[in-house]
């Protein structure tokens, strides 16, 4: 027998040279974050380019057809705007902000969930936020990042568990806290868009999760996603037209 590094071979076998398989490397650029970050960028400048101020406070064209508000949707049937708003910003500072947020929490989530699910995850929280802005203050302009942002951030905090990682001492938790305190704290936030959006997350989140990989099903996760996304918007369909929660509004953005 001859010693070698991986134990004890015959001399034949010694010398024949061990073929090594590479395993194929998943792609950590977080594309998919980036070319949302590229959207709403380029959805600012055309807002901008339309007549919005870059300092925020709304108008202009696509402004005024794009954000979300109930009345133009139940009435006008102008229903776009669930999905439109969550491109559109109030002012380059919330612009940053927003894409700074979804920066970390997507680079931090797509390269775990892949690309695809990624996507579902914002996606659909997007919709669920809009769903939640219509539920609380329906007459209020919403826009904005935030409702999908929030929703990957739960699915994050979902993902995080599943893997181990405890929320608390990864910190998760206590930026979730805080993220909530600020959001019921600061006046011209949209409460409804953060909280449906964080929900819309932590669904699609448990679906990839408990669905795609633990049962390895993931054709049945991505309708499960799709499910809430339709859901949220017969929801948002059915409270255009209403009072809402908070009728005079505790939200101006997302």
């Amino acid at each position: 027998m001859t010693p070698t590094p991986v134990g004890m071979r015959c001399p034949e076998c010694a010398r024949e040279r061990t073929r090594v398989q590479r395993l194929p490397s998943l792609s950590k650029t977080p594309v998919v974050t980036q070319v949302l970050i590229g959207v709403n960028v380029l959805a600012f400048l055309i807002e901008t380019a339309a007549g919005a101020p870059v300092g925020g406070g709304g108008g202009g064209s696509v402004w005024v057809h794009g954000v979300l508000y109930g009345p133009s949707i139940s009435v006008n049937h102008e229903y776009w705007r669930l999905i439109t708003s969550g491109f559109l910003h109030d002012g380059l500072f919330h612009l940053f902000v927003n894409m700074i947020s979804l920066y970390f929490v997507g680079s931090a989530l797509e390269p775990a969930i892949g690309r695809v699910n990624f996507l579902a995850v914002y996606l659909v929280s997007l919709l669920c936020g809009s769903f939640g802005a219509l539920w609380f203050s329906p007459g209020v302009p919403t826009l904005g990042a935030s409702g999908a942002i929030f929703g990957i951030f739960g699915a994050l905090i979902v993902v995080a568990r599943r893997r181990g990682i405890p929320i608390w001492q990864s910190g998760l938790g206590y930026v979730l806290v805080f993220n909530l305190i600020f959001s019921f704290s600061v006046r011209g936030i949209s409460i409804g868009a953060h909280l449906g959006g964080l929900v819309g997350g932590l669904i699609t989140g448990w679906l990839i999760v408990e669905v795609a990989e633990r049962r390895r099903m993931a054709t049945a996760a991505l309708i499960g996603c799709a499910v809430v996304g339709v859901a949220s918007v017969i929801g948002a369909l059915a409270v255009a037209g209403a009072t809402g929660l908070a009728p005079n509004g505790i939200g101006f953005t997302l």
